[in-house]
C-alpha cells in the first residue's frame, strides 16, 4: 500500500473517531444541561411560561401607589424579572419585599440591582415557581403575567393571603374577579391598566 492510500485511510478514520467522540460530548452536553430540581443551578435552561418585559417605572410607582404600599407593608413580586417592584417599594415606599421569578439570570440581575439601590437589607429574591411560593407572609402581591397564570394564582391569592392583603396587577385581570379599583395611564403613547383586588 502506497504510503499515499495509507493516509487516506487513516485520515477517514480519524474523522469518523473525531465524529462519535463530538457527537458523545454533544449529547453528554444536552443532558448536563437538563434542570436538577435545585433552584438557582448555572446553566441550568428554564422553560418559561412568559417572557421578561420591563415594567415602566412610572407603571411601578402607581402600582405601588394604587396598593397604598407603606413602611409597615410585606410586598411580593411573582414573576420579579429584574426586581424593579420590589426595589421601589423598599426604596420609595419604606417597605420590605421578596421577589420570586424561575430565571436566574433576571435573580441575579435583581440582586445586583438591590445593591446598587442601597436596600439589599430589605429585600430577598428567589429562584422558584411562582405556584410553590408562600405567600403567607405578603402584604401586597404584585403581578405582571399573564391572564392565564392570574387565573391560575386565584386559587391561591385567596387561600394564603390574610384578609386585607392587596394584589395589583399591571395590564392583566384575574379571571372573573372584579377589581376593587382600575386605574389606567398613558405611558409612551400606551394605555396601561393596573387593577387592584383586596382578599377577604
Amino acid at each position: 500500500m502506497s504510503s499515499a492510500a495509507y493516509t487516506r485511510i487513516m485520515t477517514r478514520q480519524m474523522i469518523r473517531l473525531l465524529g462519535s467522540v463530538l457527537t458523545a460530548a454533544a449529547l453528554s452536553g444536552c443532558a448536563a444541561g437538563l434542570p436538577s430540581g435545585e433552584a438557582g443551578e448555572p446553566g441550568a435552561p428554564v422553560k418559561l411560561d412568559v417572557i421578561f418585559v420591563a415594567t415602566d417605572l412610572e407603571i411601578v410607582n402607581a402600582m405601588l401607589t394604587l396598593a397604598g404600599v407603606t413602611r409597615d407593608d410585606v410586598v411580593y413580586d411573582l414573576g420579579c424579572g429584574d426586581g424593579r417592584i420590589v426595589i421601589a417599594a423598599a426604596k420609595e415606599f419604606g417597605a420590605r419585599g421578596v421577589g420570586v421569578d424561575l430565571d436566574p439570570q433576571r435573580i441575579r440581575e435583581a440582586q445586583a440591582n438591590a445593591v446598587r439601590a442601597g436596600v439589599a437589607d430589605r429585600v430577598t429574591f428567589r429562584v422558584q415557581d411562582i405556584f410553590d411560593t408562600d405567600i403567607q407572609p405578603a402584604t401586597v402581591v404584585t403581578l405582571f403575567l399573564s391572564p392565564e397564570l392570574n387565573a391560575r394564582l386565584r386559587p391561591k391569592l385567596t387561600s394564603q393571603l390574610k384578609p386585607g392583603s392587596r394584589i395589583v396587577s399591571h395590564r392583566y385581570g384575574i379571571g372573573d374577579w372584579v377589581p376593587e379599583k382600575t386605574v389606567t395611564l398613558s405611558v409612551r403613547e400606551t394605555r396601561n391598566h393596573i387593577f387592584l383586588w383586596r382578599a377577604q
